[in-house]
């Protein structure tokens, strides 16, 4: 329970923010359809206006309400328009995460006059970064690519209390097999029987006869302890370093970064728009996690201040109930106003300073991974490449060298045969030789592994 001194803090903030010097936020996507249907389901995909996992009109305004309380809680802090060196928006690549940042930046920013491109409409475009999913190392959880995680998840189905409550409630699981006909449903994945439930209550769609509030009750409590089992359970810190760690050092980093004085820093606010499993693995880490699945639009805030004296200390404060709010989080160990050398120091324990070497990779998994990431690199570059060579009467000759320089310095034989012979310039040809123009040889091929 949160002291009443700590209510008093937070509603000190909340009305003087004077002192703040960053704001970051992460914040579950808005109300959405079902992920999928089960197999005996009477609703499917087509019975879903935008079909699976798509934001709702109501899931929509959730995140316009979020804005709105941002907008209200960070005014005097943030300009009152939208000025692009103030804010960064960042989601995972997934079109509800994308569209409740949309919906939460048009809370947050209502365009005044000079920024309405159209009288009668009171939104403006406001850029939302995002990777593609097979890239995201930061929002989108969990992280594969992890012999030593994978190790610790069959260790954790062995632990007591997965065996306790694989035990209490396997007559449930057994009901959810029969009634769903998904014969494959467990401990670890009887979420998605609940999660498809909740949707279709939630839009108002009549649940099936054997869907008694028990059996609802049963499912809430596996949905809740299947979401943790990922990040915590059983040794929680190391699965924290190889999980939710990798985006609570990025936080760090970015916090630690905002604290030193720079009087060319403008960003004042970082957004993140992510999942229910991204915020679970942000909190545990931090070791704050309720062990409650967070709901629609729950946001996890931190907020840095900074003092004339040079020194810097972290809040946090979680908003998972739109009709209250948003109550501190205080991290174990420090006090609720964490002097930031404090926050570093013990969020460190729960950040791994090499996490491949801490996953057990072999040395041949590493390289792998490395070149998938290098033939994006490589892909993006020949795309780039392609584009300008396509457009009629004009050569970036810059772009060019620049392209034909990073092959030759890559020179890696497992990714490029003959480097040296991947470009050849034509400064002997007369026809090219006032440009100087370099050409791309057949020669040069990419190996994609």
């Amino acid at each position: 329970m949160v002291s009443l001194a700590a209510f008093c803090v937070a509603l000190v903030v909340s009305l003087y923010l004077g002192d703040t010097s960053t704001a970051l936020q992460l914040f579950r996507h808005g109300d959405r359809s079902p992920i999928r249907a089960y197999p005996t389901d009477p609703y499917q995909e087509k019975d879903w206006p935008q079909g699976f996992g798509q934001l709702s009109q109501k899931g929509m305004r959730q995140h316009y309400e979020l804005g709105s309380f941002l907008r209200n809680r960070y005014k005097g802090f943030l300009n009152e328009s939208y000025e692009r060196h103030e804010i960064s928006v960042r989601s995972t690549d997934y079109d509800r995460t994308l569209m409740s940042a949309e919906a939460n930046l048009a809370g947050l920013y209502p365009p005044p006059s000079q920024q309405t491109f159209k009288p009668d409409l009171k939104w403006q475009p406001i850029p939302v970064h995002t990777v593609p999913l097979s890239e995201d190392r930061l929002l989108s959880f969990p992280i594969g690519e992890c012999p030593r995680y994978k190790q610790l998840m069959e260790e954790t189905e062995h632990t007591e209390e997965f065996v306790n409550i694989t035990k209490k409630y396997e007559d449930t699981i057994e009901w959810v097999r029969n009634k769903t006909g998904q014969n494959d449903t467990d401990v670890k994945s009887v979420w998605s029987v609940y999660d498809t439930l909740f949707c279709e209550s939630q839009h108002n769609l009549t649940l099936p006869d054997w869907v008694t509030p028990d059996v609802l009750e049963k499912l809430e409590v596996l949905r809740d302890f299947s979401l943790e089992v990922p990040f915590g359970i059983y040794k929680q810190q190391e699965k924290s370093r190889l999980q939710g760690g990798v985006l609570l050092g990025e936080i760090v980093k970015n916090l630690s970064k905002m604290a030193t004085p720079d009087p060319k820093q403008r960003l004042k606010m970082m957004m993140l728009s992510a999942h229910d499993t991204t915020v679970i693995a942000l909190q545990v880490s931090l070791d704050v996690f309720n062990r409650k699945q967070p709901p629609y639009a729950a946001c996890h805030i931190f907020e840095l201040y900074t003092n004339d004296n040079g020194s810097a200390s972290v809040m946090m404060f979680y908003r998972n109930d739109s009709t209250v709010d948003p109550y501190p989080v205080q991290l174990p160990g420090c006090a609720l106003d964490c002097p930031l050398e404090d926050f570093v120091r013990i969020t460190h324990l729960s950040i791994s300073d090499d996490r491949n070497k801490e996953c057990q990779l072999s040395s041949e998994n590493r390289g792998n991974t490395f070149n998938r990431q290098l033939n994006f690199l490589l892909i993006m570059l020949l795309e780039k490449l392609h584009l300008l060579l396509a457009q009629p009467g004009v050569v970036y000759v810059d772009d060019l060298w620049t392209f034909c320089d990073i092959l030759h310095r890559l020179s890696l034989p497992h990714v490029i045969k003959r480097p040296e012979a991947c470009c050849e310039t034509t400064r002997n040809n007369p026809s090219n030789a006032e440009l100087m123009i370099p050409v791309i040889a057949p020669s040069c091929i990419v190996e994609l592994n």
